[in-house]
């Protein structure tokens, strides 16, 4: 059982962080295992291809048989929402020691062959061939996940929202619990260092940094997760087809969770602002309702939506 127990200054400060690098190091434990991560199967199998252009003996070495990854890789990023090129060359500067003793923690005291700048380079090139195309469609399911949990924590209070991320991660202010198997019993105090969370589409269930005295920060699986790869579904009901059109009705139906404007063209295969019009005009008849995150306008269905939805079912 792995226990942080907030301060009061803590409470206040849990916040949520989105890391390109910290996908790109959880998505090794999909390499490594590939039958564990069968929504990820024909993106693994992509990358483990002999044909990949990757260094796969560098990559494979930066996760165990359990999944576990050294923390040097996935350090608490400072920003809610970081560039994987900040956060590479951040890396490229980990002295060689911090490399070599998390390498250890993670492969019972082996020290394996290549420093940080083999690594840093691997993993560029990962990004590039395999990631990079991909990145926009997966922030775009964690985005979703912080947005649902914010709500959460709005409308329910922060127990709430702690305790819905996961069956293993309990909260009984002012104590985090998450269960753990296979890692030592250890309980933290955050001292006011505060308490980052992570959604992530790797993640089967939680992690936290294998060394204790590092920065606290809990890694969970992301809602919907398994859908990263899924394309929105067209099918609509005659009768919303017949109100709204034909490409309004499948909009209005895909959008089962607030998205951007700039997503849902990507996801529908159509210029932004063909995606701009179609959702404006879905806003107009009170079936979308709109509010900024960030730089981003999302769009959400209505309850009006939600009632035409349920009237007039898919055929």
């Amino acid at each position: 059982m792995i226990e942080f127990v907030l301060s009061d200054p803590d409470l206040l400060s849990v916040r949520f962080a989105i890391s390109p690098l910290n996908e790109l190091t959880l998505s090794l434990r999909a390499l490594k295992n590939p039958r564990r991560y069968s929504a990820h199967q024909h993106w693994t199998r992509q990358a483990l291809s002999p044909r990949s252009g990757l260094d796969l003996d560098v990559l494979l070495a930066l996760a165990n048989d359990r999944g576990w990854t050294p923390d040097f890789l996935s350090p608490r990023p400072a920003l809610p929402l970081t560039r994987i090129e900040d956060e590479l060359e951040l890396l490229a500067q980990v002295p060689p020691e911090v490399v070599e003793h998390d390498m250890k923690q993670i492969h019972s005291g082996q020290t394996l062959g290549g420093g940080v700048e083999s690594i840093v380079v691997a993993l560029q090139r990962y990004w590039q061939l395999h990631f990079a195309s991909s990145w926009d469609r997966m922030r775009t399911v964690l985005e979703r996940d912080v947005l649902y949990r914010g709500q959460t924590m709005t409308r329910e209070g922060l127990g709430a929202m702690l305790s819905g991320i996961s069956s293993r991660v309990t909260f009984d202010s002012p104590v985090v619990r998450i269960q753990i198997h296979g890692v030592p019993a250890r309980r933290t105090p955050t001292g006011g260092a505060g308490l980052t969370l992570m959604p992530s589409l790797f993640a089967l269930h939680t992690g936290v940094p294998v060394d204790a005295s590092a920065p606290p920060m809990l890694i969970y699986a992301a809602r919907g997760a398994g859908t990263v790869w899924d394309k929105p579904s067209r099918t609509v009901s005659a009768g919303l087809a017949g109100l709204l059109g034909q490409t309004r009705a499948a909009i209005l139906t895909a959008i089962d969770a607030p998205i951007a404007s700039a997503d849902l063209a990507r996801d529908f295969g159509v210029t932004t602002s063909a995606a701009n019009q179609h959702l404006r005009a879905l806003a107009a008849g009170g079936l979308l309702s709109t509010y900024r995150h960030g730089r981003k306008v999302l769009y959400q269905r209505t309850a009006l939506a939600e009632a035409l939805l349920h009237r007039t079912p898919s055929a």
